[in-house]
């Protein structure tokens, strides 16, 4: 995945610092050092009222939920804005406009501090136009920050709509928000996995990328499939290596030999004694709506050990 490189945490989370600044002292204090991870499974009623206010197409419901004072700010397609009336009235449009289904997929979520709440999101949607069922999808995140009690949307962006197409992977029914550790976990990660490794002589599957990146979610339930979980588990241990805005664990990319402007995901093989024994070097993964079932397989088998010993 090359496109949609978001930049989410740090340029919206600045967008909202007027507001989370305005809280306490008391609040400030108990802020952490680095971002908590919500659990895989969670929910955020202000998300879910959000998503049901653009299947109903309902602006003034959608309206309620953005931030006024001061005025959320959007970066669309079209450039920023600070235009209280401009997201609330693209989402309702959907509605007039056809829409049948609305999916919404939490990539990733952070809680950056207390009152403060981050998401990286993908809607699927479907439309019925006079041409028949379109299927589309979009990109966003958006930042909440909760004030007196209520939550707003303090800043958002998204891409345009785009044609959703098919994968010839299985895709997860949930992303895990949790698949890409902080990228200061990964030689520790790394670590372990070789420790493991001296011990069951399997090889060690680096694969970089960040919970951002639909087709690193995409992968990592090919990964745990039914024709492609034995063969994972018999011969890899898996480490998931987060690559931040393509701006994190570059020493790692380097070592390993993952050019990132080829996108993401992309995967090494390392030996039990950390010698690295191939890297994917032409984006060969980046896309899963490229590769099928038969070349996961096909590159796990071909870089398993050869005379593992059980």
């Amino acid at each position: 995945m090359k496109t949609l490189r978001f930049t989410w945490i740090a340029a919206l989370f600045l967008c909202a610092m007027p507001v989370v600044f305005s809280q306490t002292a008391s609040q400030m204090a108990r802020a952490k050092r680095t971002s908590e991870k919500t659990a895989p499974s969670f929910a955020f009623e202000p998300l879910e009222n959000w998503k049901a206010a653009v299947v109903s197409g309902n602006k003034a419901a959608l309206t309620a939920l953005y931030m006024t004072s001061p005025a959320a700010r959007a970066k669309t397609p079209q450039g920023e804005t600070l235009d209280p009336a401009e997201e609330p009235a693209f989402w309702s449009s959907l509605r007039p406009a056809g829409l049948s289904r609305f999916d919404l997929e939490v990539l990733e979520a952070k809680n950056v501090q207390p009152g403060v709440k981050a998401f990286v999101l993908r809607y699927e949607v479907k439309l019925q136009t006079r041409a028949g069922e379109k299927s589309a999808v979009i990109s966003g995140s958006q930042v909440w920050v909760q004030r007196l009690g209520d939550w707003r949307i303090a800043s958002s962006q998204r891409s345009d709509l785009a044609e959703n197409a098919p994968r010839r992977l299985p895709e997860p029914a949930k992303p895990n928000t949790q698949l890409y550790p902080d990228p200061e976990e990964a030689p520790a990660e790394i670590a372990a996995a070789l420790a493991a490794a001296t011990k069951d002589h399997k090889r060690i599957l680096l694969v970089f990328g960040g919970n951002w990146c639909y087709d690193c979610h995409v992968l990592d339930a090919a990964f745990h499939s039914k024709l492609i979980a034995p063969l994972v588990n018999e011969n890899y241990h898996v480490v998931h290596i987060s690559v931040g805005n393509y701006d994190k664990n570059l020493d790692l990319t380097k070592k390993y030999e993952i050019p990132l402007e080829k996108g993401v995901p992309s995967l090494a093989v390392l030996d039990p004694n950390g010698k690295l024994v191939v890297s994917q070097k032409k984006g060969e993964f980046e896309s899963t709506t490229r590769i099928g079932p038969e070349d996961v397989v096909q590159f796990l088998k071909q870089w398993k050990p050869q005379h593992r010993i059980s």
